[in-house]
């Protein structure tokens, strides 16, 4: 099959790009570098299965077109605008890459007759435990309520045109290759920090939870549910079950002291996240292989290995 995968140089992006490059696919990516990295690819440059990789922006109809000119047969779309903190700053760029360049992409994507999977967020939730797909909504920054209106969008799509659109909520994911700078996972950093003997930062706090997913069940479970026909139309979460506190989180990978300082956005702040994976268990047969200690293991001895 043919494949395009938006924001494919980035963090989560690279694995669902190493997957499908292994299973024989072929793959066209778009990136615009803004918060990923060529190098993140670089190892399967120049392979047949790599077929394009272009370097451009979802919100430029002109490249979103060029590349579905390609007619491939599933666009994974994970180009987004990622950053709290800066959504907060700048709402308007939150807006228009996330909504206006998901946009792009099912506009194209309706004339090609494309399927589409909109990798979207569970910070569209509100706080909580046990969070299913119909749990109550609650965006609490310009982010989150652009990334609300994107599925809105896409499903829109589904419904009014018939486009084959899945609607996909990974909870927070962390490995190898993810940032571990100010804009980065909170176990990157804690990682990172930990391996250079640092103090680990803690905003608040830090009884705040999360639930951790390992990026490579992220992008397995991205997969299965982008080539699922049973998929088309849903909404589906994908996380662990397993909520943890930040601070349990610092516990565990601490070598230093460990320091509370301020919230630098405590209204965006969601106090209680953990998934109720069952939906995606029982439509797509998926379910995280890779427990929190085996996670941070392999992301600890790949930052070693990189460092």
């Amino acid at each position: 099959m043919r494949f395009l995968i938006t924001g494919g140089a980035g963090f989560i992006g690279r694995w669902v790009v190493k997957r499908l490059i292994e299973e024989g696919h072929h793959v066209d990516v778009i990136d615009n570098l803004s918060n990923s990295s060529r190098a993140n690819l670089a190892e399967f440059e120049g392979t047949e299965c790599l077929k394009n990789f272009v370097v451009g922006d979802v919100c430029s109809k002109e490249a979103v077109g060029k590349l579905f000119d390609n007619n491939p047969d599933v666009c994974i779309h994970l180009a987004a605008q990622i950053n709290v903190q800066e959504s907060i700053n700048n709402p308007e760029k939150s807006f228009s890459v996330n909504v206006e360049g998901t946009r792009n992409i099912l506009e194209a994507a309706r004339k090609n007759g494309t399927k589409v999977a909109v990798v979207s967020t569970c910070m569209v939730y509100d706080t909580g435990t046990a969070m299913t797909e119909t749990s109550r909504l609650n965006p609490r920054s310009p982010y989150a309520e652009s990334k609300l209106h994107a599925e809105k969008l896409a499903l829109g799509y589904w419904k009014k045109y018939q486009l084959p659109v899945t609607i996909l909520r990974p909870f927070n994911t962390y490995g190898p290759f993810q940032r571990s700078d100010a804009e980065g996972g909170v176990v990157s950093i804690f990682v990172k920090n930990s391996i250079r003997n640092e103090p680990i930062n803690i905003f608040g706090s830090g009884e705040q939870t999360r639930d951790l997913l390992y990026v490579e069940d992220c992008a397995s479970f991205i997969l299965e549910a982008a080539l699922s026909g049973d998929a088309v139309g849903e909404v589906i979460n994908a996380g662990t079950g397993r909520e943890v506190s930040i601070n349990q989180l610092a516990e565990m990978i601490a070598n230093g002291p460990v320091k509370h300082v301020n919230h630098p956005h405590p209204e965006s702040e969601i106090t209680r996240l953990v998934c109720d994976y069952s939906k995606a268990r029982s439509l797509l047969g998926w379910q995280p292989k890779t427990s929190l200690e085996d996670g941070i293991k392999k992301l600890r001895a790949w930052m070693l290995s990189h460092s």
